[in-house]
């Protein structure tokens, strides 16, 4: 394995210094690539409880390098964190080559050798990906095969370990999928409205014993070397309508993330859509129990997760229905989400000229009902057919209407309920009442503004001395204004004031240029501290206090 590595690195290396003769097709191939580069600078404010940076400057970095030449390609990707941003794991400190591939993809076989992302499914079992946001990148360095041997058939393969920070983890994952489009398989289904993919999977680590006391004195815990999780998955269509189900279980896994019980996991995934012109419903519902799945046995955090699971609940996009994201609770959690939208035809009295958009959401998750049977060393706990703690609940409800051909409108209400233990930290539920006004302007062809002002309002409140440290807490208002000018400059403004039991005056200018492939920005100002949240996996963002700049290219 030392050896293939060994000559995969040296390829890699041959690639990256020949990619000017390739470019130019010498070699017949083509290199493309990107950088990308976000540097901070912060100073002391008691105030928002921004730290002080002794370094000065923090900086992530990347560049990515491709070649491909016809069937073959290959890859690499230098990184380097000196030091890493604030609110990024401090391990991720250093620089190097972190990630190298040389892969073939022929129109029936791929084959991948080095880091590789893959995905069974929609997770359940297996997703390994980077999201350089939130400091994650779980790949797998090691071998991938995917065949399709007839149309309507596909075949999966992986073995690897998985990246942790600069190292491996000790872990060996293992997995193989199927997935079949009955449509393409079968004749008479060719021209058929109904729409059939069937689709199953397994996966396995392997981990070497480890000495973990249980919880009987002088007892050892006997842990399985190897985990083993299996999943089917069905996508039937017809007309209008779509069903995606997917049920995943895992074996014994006792690990520091369920506190090492011994009771099996599982996972369900169901949604539920209709969709025609100018409608469309969607109804989701998870439940999930003991389905922390990682190659670590003793590891928490975000790293070293073999699977993926995803938030229920609606990713909002503005600032304040973000500022209490829902982060999955992988040891027990259960919900639904039910999305609603309604175009009103134009040319009516409520739709307008252009139309009007209407968007409703609502979602709930609680805990699941469970009963405590014992600790480490036993199934840990039962769960009934009830629902337990509300962990989170929203009702969300959306207005977009275009006045005229420059100036489009929309108004957005959310109500939210919070519960503090989705974050594991103490305290009452928050409940939340948020509004925001978005107005977008093209004033001419080389000009355009956007105006932006939210309001929240919450019954929670900042008060260290009876323990209520989060300083998102109380009422806020906010306003922003962005001006583009022509296809190179952007310019923004933007203030959040905390007015009421809540403390902080987070303002923030930014400026950025953009010149083909290339993208300057410079920001100044105060960020609030809080939690950063895409799909469901969270990262905790410390408060800040100085400039920021953002630089990517590609070529």
């Amino acid at each position: 394995m030392k050896k293939i590595l060994r000559a995969l690195v040296l390829l890699s290396f041959f690639t990256l210094h020949l990619s000017p003769l390739m470019a130019q097709g010498i070699l017949g191939g083509h290199v493309t690539g990107n950088i990308q580069l976000e540097s901070q600078m912060s100073r002391a404010d008691s105030t928002i409880g921004a730290p002080d940076v002794p370094q000065g400057i923090l900086m992530n970095a990347r560049a990515d390098v491709l070649y491909t030449n016809g069937d073959f390609s290959a890859g690499l990707r230098f990184e380097a964190y000196q030091d890493p941003l604030l609110g990024f794991d401090p391990q991720w400190k250093g620089q190097g080559l972190a990630h190298y591939f040389v892969a073939y993809n022929g129109e029936r076989l791929s084959l991948t050798a080095g880091h590789f992302y893959e995905q069974f499914g929609s997770g359940l079992i297996l997703r390994t990906y980077e999201d350089r946001y939130l400091g994650i990148d779980n790949a797998l360095l090691g071998f991938s095969a995917k065949y399709r041997p007839i149309d309507g058939i596909t075949l999966k393969a992986v073995a690897g370990k998985q990246r942790y920070f600069w190292s491996l983890g000790e872990g060996l994952v293992r997995g193989v999928d199927g997935e079949m489009a009955l449509n393409s398989l079968l004749p008479f289904m060719a021209e058929s409205k109904l729409r059939v993919n069937l689709g199953a999977g397994f996966v396995s680590k392997y981990e070497e014993d480890e000495t973990i006391a249980a919880e009987a004195a002088g007892h050892i815990l006997n842990l399985p070397l190897n985990v083993g999780a299996g999943a089917f998955r069905a996508d039937v269509g017809f007309g209008g309508w779509n069903l995606q189900a997917e049920y995943a279980r895992k074996g014994q896994d006792p690990s520091a993330l369920n506190g090492y019980i011994y009771r099996p996991g599982e996972a369900l995934n169901l949604n539920l859509s209709y969709s025609q012109r100018g409608f469309s419903a969607a109804l989701q519902a998870k439940r999930i129990d003991n389905m922390g799945f990682k190659s670590v046995r003793s590891q928490t955090g975000e790293m070293l997760y073999i699977n993926y699971l995803p938030a229920t609940p609606r990713q909002h996009t503005y600032a304040f229905p973000s500022m209490y994201p829902y982060a999955t609770q992988v040891n027990g959690e259960q919900g639904l989400q039910a999305d609603v939208m309604y175009k009103i035809k134009k040319e009516t009295w409520l739709g307008g000229k252009y139309g009007t958009d209407l968007h409703l959401n609502s979602s709930v998750m609680t805990t699941l009902d469970t009963t405590v049977i014992g600790g480490r060393g036993t199934e840990g706990y039962t769960v009934g057919n009830g629902t337990g703690d509300l962990l989170y609940g929203d009702l969300s409800f959306e207005v977009a209407r275009k006045l005229s051909k420059s100036i489009k409108v929309s108004a957005t209400y959310l109500y939210q309920v919070f519960n503090p233990i989705v974050e594991n930290e103490h305290g009452s539920l928050h409940h939340n009442n948020a509004v925001v006004a978005d107005v977008s302007w093209k004033v001419s062809k080389k000009h355009a503004l956007r105006f932006e002002a939210e309001w929240l309002g919450s019954d929670s409140r900042y008060d260290p001395e009876a323990g209520e440290t989060d300083r998102r807490a109380g009422d806020w208002v906010m306003g922003l204004v962005e001006w583009s000018i022509g296809s190179h400059w952007f310019l923004s403004a933007s203030d959040q004031y905390a007015y009421n039991d809540g403390t902080g005056n987070y303002y923030n200018l930014s400026v950025g240029y953009t010149r083909g492939a290339t993208r300057l920005q410079l920001g100044y100002g105060k960020q609030r501290e809080g939690m950063l949240c895409i799909g469901g996996v969270c990262r905790q963002v410390p408060a800040s206090n100085g400039l920021t700049i953002s630089l990517t290219t590609s070529f």
